[in-house]
């Protein structure tokens, strides 16, 4: 069947949500995941077959995989899930989609290139909040500015809050610190090692830098070799980042992770409906060249959940109606600046620098 697919952790926050809104884009996925009584319940109230599987069983991952044309990946932390997935997909001739955000997960799934271009399928983390948006706004700036040498992204979010699984990858980089791209190489910084304040038209917030996915997937995207990223932060938070130093051991520490994974288990699996109904993400990007110019661009669009299930879908629905580029691909640079406007109630425009 041309619109089915397999959707691996489809029991989490997110994955829910894909799930829910699949027929909506005329989408049949099968659920997948290693709870069978959730999957089970999920699939009997949406009308979904579902399959129970652990990602440490290759063999029987890759004959599952065999089975269907694409995979959609929404089981983190990636940076623990997305290898053995991916593997499973090479050896099986799946396509590979994910909505991850981490630098280390790109950067990891950047190198199967080659092997993916041999079996024809493309291997594209990120389809969600995690990069669309920001990987959209770089590639519309840098089209805008072709001699661009500097990107600024920056993101917030206005009435959302985070998933169980956002706050758990979090919760994994505690005193790890941030990164730039820095004259075309990743380069390792603080955490908060730049602020600033930011009007992203719907309000003014303050930002601070962040190790968001860009750092890698801008870069493939655009080839801007020097690349920020931020994200909205009170700036007492920031203040007290200048003390990191003396703190981040404590933080890396297995027993405090645990402990604030704990915290996290306790709380709401995620916005509620409403909440996502009513919140809003806004993007602000800026491109500058080496004679100093500048161009910015503002963007707003659905809460951060919300978009991450439309988008996945919309890129799902491409890749299963042929639309897809072998090999290693970033949203923008596949199906370009615009794919971020197939989403309902997204605006961009270019703003005064």
């Amino acid at each position: 069947m041309q619109n089915q697919f397999l959707l691996y952790g489809a029991n989490g926050y997110t994955g829910r949500l894909i799930a829910r809104m699949a027929k909506d884009y005329g989408l049949l996925p099968v659920l997948a995941g290693r709870n069978a009584s959730v999957l089970e319940a999920m699939g009997s109230e949406l009308g979904l077959s579902f399959q129970v599987i652990d990602l440490s069983d290759k063999e029987k991952l890759v004959g599952l995989l065999r089975s269907f044309p694409l995979v959609l990946h929404a089981a983190g932390p990636f940076v623990h899930t997305a290898k053995p997935m991916v593997e499973a997909c090479l050896e099986a001739g799946t396509h590979y989609i994910d909505i991850t955000g981490e630098i280390a997960v790109f950067e990891l799934l950047k190198r199967t290139d080659d092997l993916a271009r041999a079996k024809n399928i493309m291997i594209m983390p990120g389809v969600g909040f995690d990069v669309v948006p920001t990987d959209c706004m770089a590639l519309f700036l840098k089209n805008q500015m072709p001699d661009a040498v500097n990107l600024k992204l920056a993101f917030a979010s206005i009435g959302g809050k985070l998933s169980h699984g956002t706050a758990t990858t979090m919760a994994e980089g505690m005193g790890e610190g941030s990164a730039v791209r820095l004259n075309g190489k990743i380069t390792r910084v603080p955490l908060g090692h730049k602020g600033m304040w930011v009007d992203f038209g719907l309000k003014k917030l303050f930002v601070m830098t962040i190790p968001w996915g860009d750092i890698s997937t801008a870069y493939t995207t655009t080839g801007i070799p020097n690349i920020e990223t931020y994200t909205g932060a009170s700036p007492k938070t920031f203040q007290l980042l200048k003390w990191q130093n003396g703190f981040n051991w404590i933080l890396k520490l297995s027993l405090v992770r645990n402990y604030y994974k704990k915290k996290i288990k306790k709380m709401p699996a995620g916005p509620s409906d409403d909440m996502r109904a009513k919140a809003k993400s806004i993007v602000w990007g800026q491109v500058e060249n080496a004679s100093g110019q500048q161009i910015s661009a503002i963007q707003e669009g659905p809460e951060g959940y919300t978009l991450t299930a439309i988008s996945s879908l919309l890129i799902a629905k491409k890749i299963l109606s042929g639309n897809f580029k072998p090999g290693y691909q970033t949203p923008a640079a596949c199906f370009g600046e615009d794919l971020v406007m197939e989403i309902p109630g997204v605006k961009r425009r270019l703003v005064a620098s």
